[in-house]
């Protein structure tokens, strides 16, 4: 019989372990391993749930993308940390419970004399006879992002008001975004600057999703016997097109369209939830004079469209000096947001501006 034998070596027993047993240690390859499968089994979770998921909030979240807002931490009362220091920050309430958050930047030349002025003295610099434009800008972010803020110095150094607001659920403005509730603060800030602009001329400026808004509130105006003064129209899309022919591929929600199987996936669920804003039937019914701006190179809203566009306004205008298309060369790689940038710009709109004086 075998004695039992208690002795342990004592580097033994400081590390527990028996002598001549390696201590086990995973393998790199069995981790990377473990690691793939788990996140292949989410991806497969959320490819599955998607679906099920695309109800018409997540449908709007997806097309105005109004939470998405860069740059981040800006204060939207203080306009002046963005070269904006002769832009007063306020806020209007066209219905019960909705704020919006809007700048109205003065004519560069008032530069001097706007420092320290309070908002009753912004109010009264509209009636001065500089043309107004009320800028309408597309989804995502706020009146703070670069390319907005460079439309918005564009006009100042022309010598026009800029007014940049956020519609309702972007920026610092509070509510939720619907069609319909775009349409209403558009048509509000355009009535509370024609109250005090008496014969100015007064402008929409649309971009994008603006667009949309821009034609929207011209002929929900036109309905009330107004012809606006003047529409531009940046980067615009066809509704009809959209709808029609590629629902997936839907302007405002570019950011999906690589998901694999998106098309599959969605494509019922956003034809039951389409965002119309129908620009092409708009413009069939607009009479204010129009002008289209569109890069070559755009990449959200192929040059095309706006060719489509420029044909159904010029047309219905029934004049092509009520109409016209201005083509931004493709080189430049301005994109869908950088038209501020070119230097025939400031020309271009002084042109159309001076177009619609009485």
């Amino acid at each position: 019989m075998r004695k039992r034998t208690n002795y342990r070596d004592s580097n033994e027993q400081s590390i527990g372990v028996k002598t001549g047993v390696p201590s086990a240690q995973p393998k790199p390859s069995s981790c990377l391993w473990w690691w793939f499968k788990r996140g292949l089994l989410a991806f497969c979770l959320i490819y599955v749930s998607v679906p099920f998921i695309m109800r018409p909030e997540i449908i709007k979240r997806i097309v105005y993308s109004h939470r998405v807002r860069v740059p981040f931490f800006i204060d939207h009362t203080l306009p002046a940390e963005l070269s904006l220091n002769h832009t007063v920050n306020m806020y209007l309430t066209p219905e019960q419970g909705i704020s919006l958050g809007v700048w109205h930047t003065v004519p560069e030349s008032q530069w001097k004399e706007a420092q320290g002025k309070d908002l009753e003295w912004y109010q009264k610099s509209l009636g001065d006879g500089s043309p107004i434009v009320i800028y309408l800008h597309g989804n995502t972010n706020s009146r703070a992002a670069p390319h907005r803020v460079g439309v918005v110095k564009v006009l100042s150094a022309l010598g026009y008001h800029a007014l940049s607001f956020d519609y309702r659920g972007f920026g610092d403005s509070s509510g939720e975004p619907t069609e319909d509730g775009l349409t209403t603060d558009a048509l509000y800030l355009y009535h509370w600057v024609k109250a005090r602009s008496g014969n100015s001329l007064v402008i929409f400026w649309g971009h994008s999703l603006g667009t949309g808004v821009s034609t929207n509130s011209a002929v929900k105006l036109l309905e009330q016997g107004i012809v606006v003064d003047g529409v531009i129209l940046e980067g615009a899309f066809s509704a009809a097109q959209e709808a029609a022919q590629n629902l997936t591929h839907h302007i405002f929600a570019w950011h999906y369209w690589n998901f694999p199987g998106f098309e599959y996936l969605t494509q019922k669920k956003l034809a039951e939830n389409i965002f119309y804003f129908p620009n092409d039937e708009n413009l069939k019914r607009m009479r204010s004079p129009l002008m289209i701006l569109h890069s070559e190179d755009d990449h959200l809203a192929p040059i095309h469209i706006a060719q489509q566009l420029y044909e159904i306004g010029k047309n219905a205008q029934k004049s092509e000096s009520r109409a016209r298309m201005i083509r931004f060369d493709g080189s430049h790689g301005y994109l869908h947001n950088g038209l501020y940038k070119d230097p025939k710009l400031p020309k271009v709109l002084r042109e159309f501006v001076q177009s619609l004086a009485p």
